[in-house]
């Protein structure tokens, strides 16, 4: 067994297809099909059946196959680890920034990098996820952190890296009990919302709900940042859509309501150019990011 078989388990398994498998490992399609054929006769196990509708996991295929994320996972995270110990890192490290630096954890982060690479210098330029993506893509940024799906048209162009997954409620202002509870996305899109730029994760999640609903949210103001949309919503302007726990913390604080039969999923993620993405600084800051992650508990959202 090695990290060839694995790969081409593992996207096998993502993609359901051979085909488009073989396009995401960038190989032909025989060649991947023998390296699921070795693996099967090493572990005798048959790992996926093949349909109509492509390859499909096995009973043994589907307990194996977070097992086999983990260590191209662990693969992925011991190369960055050696890359960034076999070099001398120095240099400047542009980092794009959003939402505030307790939820991402910015500065044990900033910490870690200071005290492993002495020589490395940072840069922050603090924006919304869209912002930060397209300046990214324009050199301007190393590193940085974004909200959501990345988009279609740029996905396989960025290395990303997920931190996180969380919860968006819609907040509404004290009262407004009535006027929220029990409404779906197509009801609550008549009230007054407070809304956010098409950089914004907001707009970015929001809109394809109404437009699935057949529905124009009714804008009753556009703000960038989110302690702007939370002081709107506690003067009465309209709803807003705000992180679950600073949702929860703030009606509790300010008798604000939270509409019950919506919300959101969506998470954070750590991204950099794919071309760039074994260069020594930049692998070491996704080497240190993950460990400030992934190697310590969950923190409040505060």
């Amino acid at each position: 067994m090695d990290l060839i078989q694995l790969r081409a388990f593992a996207a096998v398994a993502r993609e359901g297809n051979l085909t488009r498998a073989a396009e995401k490992l960038h190989v032909t399609q025989p060649a991947v099909s023998l390296q699921l054929k070795a693996l099967q006769e090493e572990l005798q196990l048959q790992l996926f059946t093949r349909g109509g509708s492509g390859m499909t996991l096995t009973e043994h295929g589907a307990k194996l196959q977070p097992f086999a994320e983990r260590a191209l996972a662990s693969a992925q995270e011991f190369r960055q680890a050696a890359l960034a110990l076999c070099s001398t890192v120095s240099g400047e490290l542009a980092i794009g920034t959003i939402l505030d630096p307790e939820f991402t954890r910015l500065g044990m982060f900033l910490k870690r990098l200071v005290e492993s690479y002495p020589q490395l210098s940072t840069r922050l330029q603090h924006g919304m996820s869209g912002q930060v993506l397209q300046a990214l893509r324009q050199g301007q940024l190393d590193v940085g952190f974004y909200l959501g799906e990345l988009p279609v048209d740029c996905a396989e162009a960025i290395h990303s890296v997920t931190l996180t997954q969380f919860t968006y409620r819609v907040l509404a202002p004290a009262g407004w009990q009535q006027r929220v509870q029990g409404k779906n996305w197509e009801q609550l899109a008549h009230l007054p919302w407070i809304w956010t730029p098409p950089e914004s994760v907001h707009s970015r999640l929001l809109l394809p709900i109404f437009e699935q609903a057949g529905v124009q949210p009714h804008q009753v103001a556009l703000v960038d940042q989110e302690p702007s949309m939370l002081d709107l919503v506690k003067s009465g302007v309209g709803l807003s859509l705000i992180r679950e726990s600073i949702a929860v913390r703030e009606a509790q604080t300010h008798d604000l309501v939270i509409a019950d039969s919506v919300s959101l999923q969506t998470g954070m993620h750590f991204i950099c150019d794919q071309k760039r993405a074994e260069e020594p600084v930049i692998a070491a800051a996704l080497h240190l990011i993950q460990q400030c992650w992934h190697s310590v508990p969950s923190l409040p959202d505060l």
